[in-house]
């Protein structure tokens, strides 16, 4: 799965350190630090981070929604 993620300029700059540092790229530094991260923390604590596994009903319905609260801001 490919993914965008946005990333404040500091943990950019960290980020080029550790790839640097272990010769490795930035897509292998990210997959290491989520799989350490999912490793160390069980289902139920991740609810508390994603909305989206709390969600009842047409998921698709309510992106839609969204996306057009998003457009309208702009």
């Amino acid at each position: 799965m490919r993914t965008i993620v946005d990333l404040p300029q500091e943990q950019i700059r960290k980020l080029a350190l550790v790839c640097r540092r272990e010769k490795i790229s930035r897509a292998e530094a990210v997959r290491r630090a989520l799989d350490r991260f999912l490793r160390s923390t069980s289902v139920r604590d991740l609810r508390s981070f994603f909305g989206a596994s709390r969600t009842r009903g047409n998921v698709s319905r309510d992106v839609t929604r969204l996306r057009r609260e998003w457009s309208r801001r702009r």
